[in-house]
């Protein structure tokens, strides 16, 4: 018989906002706020990124990829504002 996973109730102050966006995720993956948050921040604390994907991640932060802008990783929110301003420019360039 496995042993039973133990858990520590734990409090977190967080911005009002992000607790928001974290519940509507959750609330598409059909899943608790809880249960959500705790799979994210399993997956940062142990899955470390191989050697391909790093480099990938570096190509695309230094502005490599195709002549375009370097993604801004600072944030979700400023990861999701890059993309958006990429997509507009896409759309420029095939008007033009």
């Amino acid at each position: 018989m496995e042993a039973a996973i133990q858990k520590k109730a734990t409090m977190f102050r967080l911005n009002v906002d992000l607790i928001e966006r974290l519940k509507e995720m959750a609330r598409k993956e059909h899943r608790s706020l809880n249960n959500f948050v705790e799979c994210i921040l399993l997956d940062v604390a142990y899955n470390e990124p191989n050697a391909v994907t790093k480099a990938a991640i570096e190509e695309a932060r230094s502005g490599k990829l195709r002549n375009v802008p370097p993604v801004d990783t600072s944030s979700v929110e400023a990861m999701f504002n890059c993309q958006e301003r990429r997509r507009e420019a896409k759309v420029e360039r095939v008007k033009r």
